[in-house]
């Protein structure tokens, strides 16, 4: 980590959890010399990061929180995570939804942060079982204007999938399943709880991984987007696996020896890089 007083609030929180991560535990007087900031901004980092669910605090300092596998935090947890690598993923991926396609939205935050900017692609049909990723076209849709709300020509269609909500605000069950097997898309975007070489692309939720599977069936390319902490987590529930994926979107946190086994396994990876264009590989 270098020192840096002026990195945003959720910079300094991701650095700090990569740390913990990384060295199984740091100490308070650690973070701020290299953070080059006061011991209260890194308490508070740590009470904000606690509060999270993703480290625990102890005297002097903070350790990662070991995850069960069915372990699934919420939405908003989940979205104060990363969110640098997020954007950059995003930012990444909407090349890969050509104007006029129709494409699948699966559930997660950083399918989420990619919705946001498909909006400007025009001609897409996108289904989704993302709630929040269905609010963003729905509000797209229909801007207010002076004359009242009105369609913006070339809008994304949006067909919502039924089923049951889940903590991450995504529908899943036997409603969602029999939906998305009816149809056909053109590319799949697909978060991830966890992506590792032995169980692929897992989830902690059951339903949800079920539902997984009839999206991954479903496309014709399947598009995985997961930040650099997702590699080597493995959920309850794998859906997938790496020779079932055609791209791996990821974040230049990624460590090169992780970069070069995913190489070897998908016929592409994109390391997306928030100081210049995406590099590919594969």
């Amino acid at each position: 980590m270098s020192d840096n007083q002026n990195l945003l609030a959720e910079q300094r929180r991701a650095l700090i959890l990569d740390e913990v991560r990384r060295r199984g535990g740091v100490r308070v007087n650690e973070l701020t010399r290299r953070l080059n900031v006061s011991d209260m901004t890194v308490r508070r980092d740590l009470d904000a990061l606690a509060r999270l669910g993703v480290v625990e605090k102890v005297h002097g300092g903070a350790v990662p929180v070991a995850e069960a596998t069915a372990h699934e935090p919420g939405f908003e947890a989940k979205s104060a995570l990363e969110l640098a690598a997020k954007e950059d993923i995003a930012r990444a991926a909407v090349p890969m939804a050509p104007p006029g396609s129709a494409i699948a939205l699966a559930g997660g935050t950083t399918v989420f942060a990619l919705a946001q900017r498909l909006v400007d692609v025009p001609d897409l049909t996108v289904v989704t079982n993302s709630v929040r990723a269905a609010d963003v076209f729905h509000s797209s849709q229909r801007p207010v204007t002076a004359a009242g709300p009105s369609a913006r020509p070339g809008a994304a269609t949006v067909v919502l999938t039924g089923g049951v909500r889940t903590p991450s605000d995504t529908l899943v069950g036997p409603v969602a399943d029999a939906a998305i097997r009816s149809l056909h898309f053109d590319v799949l975007f697909i978060g991830v709880h966890g992506i590792s070489a032995e169980a692929g692309l897992s989830t902690p939720n059951l339903a949800e991984a079920e539902t997984n599977r009839h999206f991954v069936r479903s496309a014709r390319r399947v598009v995985v987007l997961a930040d650099h902490t997702k590699w080597g987590t493995v959920g309850l529930s794998s859906f997938a696996t790496l020779e079932e994926v055609d791209a791996l979107v990821t974040d230049a946190g990624l460590p090169e020896a992780a970069r070069r086994e995913i190489a070897e396994r998908l016929p592409e990876l994109v390391v997306a890089d928030a100081s210049g264009p995406a590099s590919g590989a594969g």
